[in-house]
């Protein structure tokens, strides 16, 4: 059965080098620790189908993706963790082999390419077959370095750029073309990631303190963290939160919702504005909400939503502080802000609700499809072993 989707490879760069220069032991734990914390970083719908040497090779069906804003995100996380641990392997090395002096010369880079395959078993192994498998994985033999001197990049195909919306002349973005054994000239697009993980050092900032507090609201929702963030950025889902009829956003930052944005939102006839001040991929957004008053002086409050991983799946919080402003407005304010403390906690119940629905019917078509996948491979390989049992014709 031939599938449409994402092919995703994570590649760790300088691995043939670093292993015939490093004694094995020490080289060999190091690349079982990073790929280790590359599959843990490939959270669903991704799903990791094969480790192949230094690579990690995962995909998803384009029905029930999530959006390209956080695909994008969950690859740059992965990005930053992997930095982060090669960081402090080189902070806390006390060793003097090769293998523990050479680990910063590693770094990671991504492939994702969007395409046609299918699934074939091998052992336990769910093999993924198809001329778009091919050309991904020929991708990883490329001119980018040679090109424009990255080492740690994204690589995006033309057909995954149109598939997941993204602007590929966006800032930071740079098109690149590269000439593919038995497939041609591609175009793709490539981003440097190590701008990603510099724009990412910085402490997790302050816009509050615990006496500016007005209220606190939280659902628990027993999904995975990614899941919750990915509805909570989506028009249908993020109006329940915020409780507006519809937004829309302004100045994004790279075809992306980020820190300077702009959220609109249309409640009836008021219009609700909210700056993003922070925006912490699968951790917190922190919005300035401008609350419609009369008078020239603003009266504003934050907002700040934070996921928390908990056991049971992911904790929503949602913090206001007391509004500021001049004193009529910011009490008259404070006190309808109170007043619907209560519909905003049901709100964020039927967000819950509502995403855990809509989750469930995602989940259950995938598996249906999956689960069909693998009565008609179970089919054909029994066949095949009743065929080769019989042998030639006439036995």
């Amino acid at each position: 059965m031939e599938h449409r989707g994402f092919f995703l490879i994570a590649d760790i760069t300088g691995y043939t080098t670093y292993l015939n220069e490093s004694e094995l032991e020490h080289a060999g734990q190091t690349l079982t620790d990073l790929l280790e914390l590359v599959v843990e970083q490939t959270r669903p719908p991704m799903t990791v189908t094969q480790l192949e040497g230094d690579a990690v090779l995962s995909y998803a069906f384009a029905e029930g993706f999530v959006t390209a804003q956080t695909f994008l995100e969950r690859i740059e996380e992965t990005y930053v963790e992997f930095r982060r641990a090669i960081d402090l392997k080189v902070l806390n090395n006390t060793c003097k082999c090769q293998a523990c002096a050479n680990v910063s010369a590693l770094d990671l880079k991504f492939f994702v390419h969007y395409g046609s395959f299918a699934i074939q078993p091998v052992g336990n192994i769910r093999q993924l077959v198809g001329t778009d498998v091919n050309l991904v994985h020929r991708l990883l033999k490329n001119s980018v370095t040679a090109d424009a001197g990255l080492r740690a990049y994204l690589l995006l195909t033309e057909s995954a750029v149109d598939a997941l919306g993204v602007d590929s002349g966006a800032e930071g973005m740079v098109a690149h073309r590269e000439i593919v054994p038995d497939f041609g000239e591609i175009s793709v697009t490539v981003k440097d990631m190590h701008l990603v993980y510099e724009a990412t050092k910085q402490l997790r900032r302050t816009f509050y303190v615990t006496e500016d507090v007005l209220m606190t609201l939280a659902t628990d929702i027993p999904m995975p963290i990614e899941h919750v963030w990915n509805y909570a950025n989506q028009s249908e889902f993020r109006n329940l939160i915020i409780g507006s009829d519809r937004y829309e956003v302004l100045d994004r930052k790279e075809g992306r919702v980020a820190a300077g944005s702009t959220y609109q939102c249309y409640h009836g006839r008021m219009i609700v504005t909210q700056l993003v001040l922070d925006w912490l991929p699968f951790d917190r957004v922190v919005l300035q909400q401008l609350i419609p008053m009369p008078g020239r002086r603003r009266t504003q409050t934050i907002i700040d939503l934070q996921f928390e991983q908990i056991d049971e799946g992911t904790r929503l919080s949602q913090t206001a502080t007391k509004p500021t402003g001049p004193l009529f407005q910011r009490s008259l304010a404070k006190m309808m802000m109170t007043a619907r403390r209560g519909r905003a906690q049901a709100d964020m119940d039927e967000f819950r609700e509502r995403i855990v629905e809509d989750y469930k019917a995602h989940r259950q078509r995938r598996e249906t499809d999956r689960g069909f996948l693998s009565s008609r491979i179970e089919a054909a390989t029994s066949a095949s072993f009743e065929d080769n049992q019989a042998g030639p014709e006439g036995g």
